[in-house]
């Protein structure tokens, strides 16, 4: 991580203080002064703020809460999140940033790009579409639902690429080859997103039954592109991104390894995102030299997602770990129990009928001790789980 971000950072959010009444008054409380900011250390000085306190204070005060640090006559867009909050954003950037997992998918000049993210309110469409004209691609805004239409749009404008839900593409591609043939199928990427639960295994299937290649990015709607999928193992972080991996409760920087809630600091303070908590839980994989993270692991669900399990925290992503490494698994769920003082902890696994039940309790074993550290109790195979079940139940206290 170069030093100059650092001198950035101090630069654009001391200036945006004299804007933002509201990060004003956040600084002060915090005995923080933005313009001595020159390193990690002197960055994390500053307590994390919570998504939660940042809807608050945009109620009291709406609709920006006093961070808008610009002009509203610069503002292009404001979205509009769940909760509600306001999300004000500037015209260009390459849609936030998204250009970059374009750019590192090949997608450029050429590919005609169906993008079925929703345009209204949220920022998922208008950014993906964006960051596709930034990359040089043609868009069709396709956003939601009319799944027979787009799928004739897919045949007959040579639709190379799609920006999709992981459920919708299934949808999409199904009806596709449904109505017009297999042969009809002319996709070769699809940058995916918009899901937890056994979502790696999913895109996994997608690859290998669709022949496209799967890319995917970690983006908010406060921060825009957090970092994006370069064909190396998890995320890469934006360049123009401060991260780090925080306890989610006292906010300090964790060790290397040890999983926490995503903190981001924006290089450009228009919308000061400092220390801003994302409430996604994940691990560094790669740090710089200074212990910011270089690259990110895939998220392993939202910070009290996970369950306690002999003083070690379980995320959702270790189940999703162990369906993928287990032959012939479609779906698990772990379940969390207490007897005897002591915790437990089974996974139920459903099969395939030609699965070898005896490798894939070993498969499973193996993968729920490398991703947990800890040793499963029990594995016990099962026909089916209901739908949408959650990976991980703490059934400690029942």
């Amino acid at each position: 991580m170069s030093i100059d971000i650092y001198q950035d950072i101090a630069t654009a959010y001391n200036a945006a203080a004299t804007k933002a009444p509201g990060l004003k008054a956040r600084f002060e409380a915090a005995g923080f002064d933005p313009g001595k900011v020159s390193s990690l250390a002197e960055l994390s000085r500053l307590p994390v703020m919570k998504k939660e306190e940042l809807l608050k204070l945009q109620r009291e005060n709406p609709p920006f809460g006093g961070f808008l640090a610009a002009d509203l006559k610069e503002i292009a867009h404001i979205y509009v999140s769940p909760g509600p909050i306001f999300e004000p954003a500037l015209p260009g950037g390459g849609g936030h940033g998204l250009d970059l997992l374009f750019k590192a998918a090949g997608i450029g000049a050429g590919d005609i790009i169906l993008n079925t993210w929703m345009y209204h309110l949220v920022p998922a469409g208008l950014l993906f579409d964006e960051a596709a004209q930034a990359a040089g691609a043609t868009i069709i805004p396709g956003g939601v639902g009319n799944t027979e239409l787009q799928a004739q749009i897919v045949v007959e404008t040579g639709v190379t690429a799609i920006c999709a839900s992981t459920a919708f593409f299934l949808t999409l591609a199904d009806k596709v080859i449904e109505t017009y043939g297999r042969g009809a199928w002319k996709v070769r990427t699809a940058l995916l997103g918009g899901e937890m639960g056994d979502w790696m295994s999913k895109r996994r299937r997608i690859e290998a039954e669709y022949g496209v290649a799967t890319w995917a990015a970690y983006a908010t709607a406060d921060l825009g592109l957090v970092a994006y999928e370069d064909g190396g193992e998890g995320y890469v972080v934006h360049p123009n991104r401060v991260v780090q991996i925080c306890d989610p409760v006292r906010g300090g920087q964790l060790p290397h390894g040890e999983t926490g809630e995503v903190v981001v600091t924006a290089r450009d303070a228009t919308w000061p995102m400092i220390r801003f908590g994302t409430g996604d839980s994940a691990f560094a994989l790669e740090s710089n030299q200074d212990g910011s993270v270089r690259r990110l692991s895939a998220l392993q669900g939202r910070v009290g997602a996970a369950v306690k399990v002999r003083e070690i925290f379980v995320y959702p992503r270790v189940i999703e770990e162990v369906v993928i490494a287990t032959p012939g698994a479609i779906a698990a769920q772990a379940v969390a129990t207490r007897e005897n003082d002591r915790d437990l902890i089974s996974i139920s696994i459903v099969l395939q009928e030609s699965a070898d039940r005896i490798a894939a309790e070993a498969a499973a074993k193996e993968a729920f001790q490398r991703h947990a550290r800890i040793r499963a109790d029990e594995i016990i195979f099962i026909d089916a789980l209901p739908e949408n079940a959650p990976l991980i139940v703490n059934g400690k206290d029942i």
